[in-house]
């Protein structure tokens, strides 16, 4: 019988935790934002970690708070976090091939995808030696975590809230700081003047175009097709 060569499960683990500590950090501080914001509201706590698992869109989450409390629709709630979170489309299309041969952990990994979550999966990879398995094992146990801190974070910012009088004042720019680490994380990894000149250019003309309100969407359009006008100078 054939001998399993690859790193094995303890050190795949190991490695994932390794990865994902910048996101433990930020996902901890953040969520507790979140639950403080959402208690600060007047929502239950509970619905803090509840969101957390069900919904797992930190952005839409903080959005979601200022909805409900000014009584905003179901669908139309809905229908904003589609909009926020169209981006992820296009990490999808970017793991296809990673995701390929992940079974019945595809949905999953489809589920858990964050912004934070692909930055891991695009710069980190899996220990050197690891079969196909061990390398979806690795994809799985980084989103597992990065949701695990997730709803640690927010459930004891909520539980804080309920027991404790918190000014919530600038609690929402958490989600912006993480996204600044993971960026730098990013031009470690990534040696390459031009994607990030192209976000840049492409944020501005965005934000010029179309204001903040609608920025997000456009920026992205935007420094797509700039990547894909730059696709053979970067290959």
């Amino acid at each position: 019988m054939q001998e399993n060569t690859g790193p094995g499960r303890g050190h795949i683990l190991a490695r994932a935790f390794a990865a994902s500590l910048p996101v433990l950090l930020g996902y901890l501080t953040i969520g507790i934002a979140f639950g403080l914001l959402l208690v600060d509201r007047g929502f239950a706590w509970w619905l803090a970690p509840l969101m957390s698992v069900i919904v797992y869109a930190g952005a839409a989450q903080f959005m979601a708070i200022g909805l409900l409390a000014a009584g905003t629709g179901i669908v139309e709630i809905a229908i904003l976090t589609l909009v926020i979170n169209a981006r992820h489309m296009v990490y999808g299309l970017s793991l296809l091939d990673r995701f390929q041969s992940s079974g019945k952990r595809k949905p999953y990994l489809v589920y858990a995808l964050t912004d934070e979550t692909y930055g891991i999966l695009t710069t980190v990879q899996p220990p050197q030696g690891s079969t196909d398995g061990e390398r979806q094992e690795f994809y799985t146990a980084v989103s597992a975590l990065d949701q695990a801190y997730w709803v640690a974070g927010s459930a004891a910012g909520a539980l804080a809230g309920g027991l404790l009088t918190f000014d919530t004042r600038g609690l929402d720019f958490a989600l912006t700081s993480l996204f600044v680490v993971l960026l730098v994380e990013q031009v470690r990894a990534v040696k390459r003047l031009e994607p990030y000149l192209v976000a840049l250019l492409s944020a501005g003309a965005a934000l010029l175009l179309a204001g903040p309100a609608n920025l997000l969407i456009i920026a992205i359009s935007l420094a797509i097709g700039g990547l894909l006008l730059l696709r053979r100078r970067l290959a």
